[in-house]
């Protein structure tokens, strides 16, 4: 099969017989019997030029299958953040910190304000899909999905992302580079704490490597192996080198300062192809920036 990506379609040639059933189920081979059979009843899936929803519709060499999601359906200059990457599938946008991924309170939230614009600019057939979520206080690097087999299809390849956060900390690690690792709870106070294994509490690993030195604070490069709620937060916390402006994790409170963790890069296998696709941020420019009064930020 000839296969060829662009920002509106997947356009594949076919060089054997078989269904469209079997075509699309060695398109996504992680994907359940039930979501493929929803995509094909979605109406998004073409064959010559003709949309076909029969699961067992046989197909033949030369034929032309377009899966052909979300058209046309962009965000991007309509959005009060920036967009690093973006087609038909996913989004992925620049965070910045004060908001946060989504909400279920009905406040105002990154999800939120992409799905209002993706159904506008859809007339109310596309909205975003949360993949990941970062903290509220934390910006950078955040991904979502077009659609709910999007969505499911990195999800269930997860483990193949790879997720990196510049932190700034009070002090200096022990060593300059290592690995954390223990199981988080959250308390009643919606606060997460490392713990002996016990009942409900989850499994977190954080590596860290020092970038730079800068007086009393370290410049730190995190990689995530787990993506557990606060979870850099907590394992620097536990390490005696909390994140500036992190209060809530043992950081300084003589100033109210933005909390110092960014992330920075994301690499994903894209929910189609397969393709190892590397969104990166820049490091914003006052994050090394400390001075003797509060931040405001929102």
């Amino acid at each position: 099969m000839i296969l060829q990506l662009t920002y509106n379609y997947v356009k594949t040639t076919i060089n054997k017989s078989f269904t469209l059933f079997e075509f699309l189920s060695e398109q996504y081979p992680d994907s359940p019997r039930a979501r493929i059979k929803k995509l094909l009843q979605s109406g998004t899936i073409r064959v010559n030029n003709e949309s076909i929803t029969l699961h067992s519709y046989p197909l033949n060499p030369g034929d032309i299958v377009d899966i052909n999601l979300h058209p046309g359906i962009s965000a991007k200059a309509r959005l009060p953040f920036p967009v690093l990457y973006e087609d038909q599938h996913v989004i992925v946008i620049d965070k910045p910190a004060g908001i946060s991924t989504s909400s279920t309170d009905g406040s105002k939230s990154i999800l939120q304000i992409i799905s209002q614009f993706l159904k506008q600019i859809s007339k109310g057939k596309v909205r975003a899909f949360v993949v990941h979520r970062i903290d509220k206080e934390v910006s950078g690097v955040l991904l979502f999905a077009k659609s709910d087999i999007a969505m499911n299809t990195i999800k269930d390849k997860w483990i193949e992302t790879e997720k990196h956060y510049f932190a700034l900390v009070e002090g200096i690690p022990v060593s300059p580079e290592g690995t954390i690792k223990s199981w988080l709870i959250e308390d009643k106070s919606l606060k997460m704490h490392s713990v002996t294994e016990t009942a409900n509490a989850k499994f977190a690993i954080t590596h860290y490597k020092t970038i730079r030195l800068l007086n009393n604070y370290a410049l730190l490069d995190i990689k995530t192996d787990t993506g557990r709620k606060n979870q850099i937060r907590v394992h620097l916390s536990d390490i005696g080198c909390p994140i500036v402006g992190d209060r809530k994790y043992g950081a300084s409170s003589d100033y109210v300062r933005r909390v110092r963790l960014h992330a920075y890069s994301l690499s994903f296998p894209h929910p189609v192809n397969g393709e190892l696709i590397t969104v990166k941020s820049p490091m914003p420019s006052v994050f090394l920036s400390l001075k003797a009064k509060d931040e405001h930020y929102k």
